[in-house]
C-alpha cells in the first residue's frame, strides 16, 4: 500500500470514526457468531474424541453423512420438513401481508391495540404454546372435544395419535406465534409508501382494492422477496420446539410431525455422535444455501430489482 493510499485510509477512518463505532458492535458479533464458528466445518469429517479435542480428533471422511442417511426414517424426515415448511412459509406470507393491509386502514390508536394482541404470541416459548394447544385438544377434557360433543359428535377424537390433521394444527400454531412479528415488518414498510401515490389515485377514481393490488402490493415486493428468500434458506431447518413439543414427541405422529431437527435429537439420544449432528447441519445449510442461490437467480430472470443480489 502506498503512502497516499496509506493517508487517504487514515483521513477516512479519522472522518467517519463515529459511523465506525457505532458499527463496531454488530461487525464484533457477526465475527465472534457467524465467521469465527465456520472452523467447525471440519467437525462433520472427524469422530470427535473429547480427550483430543476437535483439531486433534481423528478424520472419518463421510463415515458420519453415511450414517446420517443409513436409516430410511431421514427421507421421511426431510420430506416432511420441506411440506411443512413450504406450508409455514406461504401461510405466513398470505396472512401477514393481509393482515398489515387491514391494519394500515385503521387509525392509529386501533392499531395500537390489534398490534399488541398479535405480537404477544411472539413471546411465548413453544414449551408455553404446547400447553395451550394440548388445553384444547386434550382428549378427555380439552376445549375442542367438548365443543364437539355439544354441537353433537359421538365419541370423542384423540388427537395426538390421528396424524392426518397435525399438518393443520402445526400451521394454526405457528401463525398465532408467529403471525405479528411479520405483520409488523409489513406494516412498517407501508407506512413508508409516500402518500402521494394513494391521492393521486383516489383522485383518478382508484378504489381501495384497486391501490392494494397497483400501488400496496408492489411496493412491498421488495420486502415480501427479500424476507421469502430469508425464509427458503432455512427450509430444511425446523422451528425444534413446534415440532416438538406442540405435538408431545408423540410417536404416532412421526409420520406428519417427525423432520430433520427432531430425527437428529433423538438419534442422539440413543447415540450421542457430534460429527452426524454437524453432518445433518452442513447438508441442511447446503441445501439451503442452493435453493437461495436458484430462487433469486429466477427472481433475478424475471426483475433484476427485486432480486437480493
Amino acid at each position: 500500500m502506498s503512502r497516499r493510499a496509506k493517508h487517504e485510509l487514515w483521513h477516512n477512518t479519522v472522518k467517519f470514526r463515529g459511523i465506525l463505532l457505532l458499527a463496531a458492535p454488530g461487525a464484533l458479533l457477526l465475527l465472534a457468531f457467524s465467521y469465527m464458528p465456520m472452523i467447525g466445518v471440519i467437525i462433520p469429517f472427524k469422530k470427535i474424541d473429547y480427550a483430543k479435542g476437535i483439531l486433534a480428533s481423528d478424520w472419518v471422511g463421510l463415515t458420519n453423512f453415511t450414517f446420517l442417511f443409513r436409516g430410511g426414517d431421514i427421507w421421511r424426515a426431510a420430506r416432511n420438513t420441506l411440506i411443512q415448511n413450504a406450508l409455514l412459509i406461504s401461510t405466513t406470507l398470505v396472512v401477514s401481508l393481509c393482515l398489515a393491509l387491514i391494519l394500515y386502514e385503521l387509525s392509529s390508536r386501533m392499531v395500537k391495540t390489534y398490534m399488541t394482541m398479535l405480537f404477544v404470541p411472539y413471546f411465548l416459548s413453544w414449551v408455553v404454546v404446547g400447553y395451550v394447544v394440548y388445553a384444547f385438544l386434550n382428549p378427555s377434557i380439552g376445549i375442542v372435544n367438548r365443543l364437539m360433543r355439544s354441537f353433537g359428535q359421538v365419541g370423542r377424537i384423540n388427537w395426538y395419535v390421528e396424524p392426518k390433521r397435525w399438518r393443520a394444527i402445526l400451521t394454526i400454531a405457528y401463525l398465532w406465534k408467529n403471525v405479528g412479528y411479520f405483520t409488523i415488518l409489513y406494516y412498517a414498510s407501508l407506512m413508508g409508501i409516500d402518500e402521494g401515490y394513494y391521492e393521486a389515485s383516489s383522485i383518478d377514481g382508484a378504489g381501495k382494492l384497486q391501490q392494494i393490488f397497483h400501488i400496496s402490493i408492489p411496493l412491498l415486493s421488495p420486502v415480501v422477496i427479500m424476507l421469502t428468500l430469508l425464509q427458503i434458506g432455512k427450509i430444511f431447518f425446523s422451528d425444534f420446539g413446534l415440532f416438538y413439543f406442540v405435538p408431545k414427541n408423540s410417536g404416532a405422529l412421526y409420520a406428519v410431525t417427525d423432520v430433520i431437527d427432531t430425527y437428529v435429537f433423538r438419534s442422539l439420544q440413543m447415540s450421542p455422535n457430534l460429527g452426524m449432528t454437524a453432518a445433518a447441519g452442513l447438508c441442511q445449510t447446503v441445501a439451503g444455501f442452493i435453493l437461495v442461490m436458484l430462487t433469486n437467480a429466477v427472481v433475478h430472470r424475471l426483475d433484476a430489482e427485486r432480486a437480493l443480489f
